[in-house]
This record gives C-alpha cells, structure tokens and sequence, in this order.
C-alpha cells in the first residue's frame, strides 16, 4: 500500500468521522468500501489482523487501525510525524 487507505462501511459514524479529520488535514486517501465490495472485506481482515471493525486505517504498511487510533495519533503528534516520514504532504 502507498498513501493513506481507509477500510470503511457507508453508514458508519466512526468512518465519516475518520474521513472528515483527513480531509481537514487536506490529505488524499484511498476508501475501499466494505459494504459494496464483500471481497474487501476478507482483505481488510487479513491486512489488519483480525480487526472486524470499520473503519481500519493504512498509511503506507503501517496499520493505525479505527477513529479512535486516529484520533489519539493526532493528538499526540505522532500522526503528523509518520505523514511526513513517509512523505506523504
């Protein structure tokens, strides 16, 4: 994987909220819909080992994993340093 991948469902709060906070980042992100697309779904499991829940966030290989992850990433800064390790700004 490069960039940011998002793992989501359509009616999930969890994955607007986790869409919105990389959005008012201003960062590009790749969703695969789980809901429309059964086959993603077993590969969302296999990637993020096990994890059942949407959202299930990538940057690059690295597995954040759900809002909530994210969410305590950015506040502890340590998001913005492995988007910007990894060049993606």
């Amino acid at each position: 994987m490069s960039g940011i991948t998002i793992y989501s469902s359509m009616l999930c709060s969890f994955c607007h909220r986790a869409k919105q906070l990389l959005k008012q980042k201003n960062l590009p992100f790749d969703e695969i819909d789980v809901g429309e697309r059964p086959e993603a779904y077993e590969e969302m499991l296999k990637v993020s080992h096990g994890r059942s829940s949407v959202p299930q966030i990538f940057i690059g290989d690295t597995h954040i994993g759900g809002c909530d992850d994210l969410v305590g990433m950015i506040s502890s800064g340590e998001f913005d340093d492995l988007v910007e390790e990894l060049k993606l700004v």
